[in-house]
């Protein structure tokens, strides 16, 4: 018994036969819809998101797989563009979410409104609300979350955060970076609702202040947390404080302007 070479890259058997016919024995093959619901599965496990999508568009059958959501343990993005894209599913099964945003556009987001040009502010009103809303779906559709990562993500803010430690219980593992507009009240929601939560980062959060470590240290002993620069950052200031106060309002002859007074972390004073 010899083989030879398929035109499609398998091997055919070639079988001798009296009178020097041979017969040919086809390959088994398998078309991919013939797999289980489980074999689908996992082959679409191996996938990235955009490749799903593309496969669920070639039939019924593969598109039911896609919106398995069982399919959507983990969710990981690399930009804010990609949360507005449809190659993903939010559910139950979600388990790890992180939405790392590493773009010359973060340091635009970083810098206080107040200080931001008309351009810098048209910038920001592109995005400044979409991880926002993003999370506020998470909290409505993805009650089991064990692990939510965010950096550069200028805008989320303390409420939606909050509003994700009261939707995701479970949640064990938050970790926050260069998140400029998080502060103490992000630390207080966590003392306050984040009865699973293991490990808590909040590293170059620069409105989260030595003091509302040292409190939430004082209220979770057991909490993994780090804070890598965030303390000895300085603060977000209204316009106000960065100046002498008579610059707006006219002092009394021989008045002077007191100096800020500053805190042992080496920022401005924060309770």
């Amino acid at each position: 018994m010899s083989s030879s070479p398929d035109l499609r890259g398998s091997r055919r058997q070639v079988r001798p036969l009296p009178g020097g016919h041979t017969h040919v024995k086809q390959p088994l093959s398998m078309h991919i819809t013939q797999l289980n619901r489980e074999c689908l599965l996992c082959l679409f496990s191996f996938l990235d998101k955009d490749s799903r999508k593309n496969l669920s568009r070639t039939c019924s059958q593969l598109r039911d797989v896609f919106e398995d959501l069982t399919l959507w343990p983990l969710l990981h993005f690399h930009s804010l563009a990609e949360l507005k894209k449809d190659n993903f599913r939010l559910g139950p099964a979600l388990r790890s979410l992180s939405i790392c945003w590493h773009s010359s556009r973060v340091q635009v987001c970083s810098i206080e409104d107040w200080l931001k040009s008309a351009f810098q502010r048209s910038i920001c009103s592109q995005h400044d609300s979409l991880v926002n809303e993003f999370l506020l779906q998470v909290c409505d559709r993805c009650p089991n979350l064990a692990s939510l990562t965010l950096s550069g993500c200028g805008h989320v803010t303390d409420d939606c955060l909050t509003r994700l430690l009261l939707s995701c219980p479970r949640l064990r593992a938050l970790r926050l970076e260069n998140c400029a507009r998080v502060t103490n009240r992000t630390l207080a929601a966590v003392a306050a609702h984040g009865r699973s939560l293991q490990t808590l980062h909040v590293d170059f959060c620069r409105n989260v202040s030595a003091a509302g470590l040292l409190r939430l240290r004082a209220a979770c002993p057991s909490l993994t947390l780090s804070a890598e620069h965030s303390a000895a950052m300085i603060p977000d200031q209204p316009p106000r404080a960065h100046g002498c106060a008579a610059s707006l309002f006219p002092a009394a002859p021989g008045a002077r302007c007191l100096p800020h007074q500053t805190s042992s972390c080496g920022g401005l004073a924060r309770d």
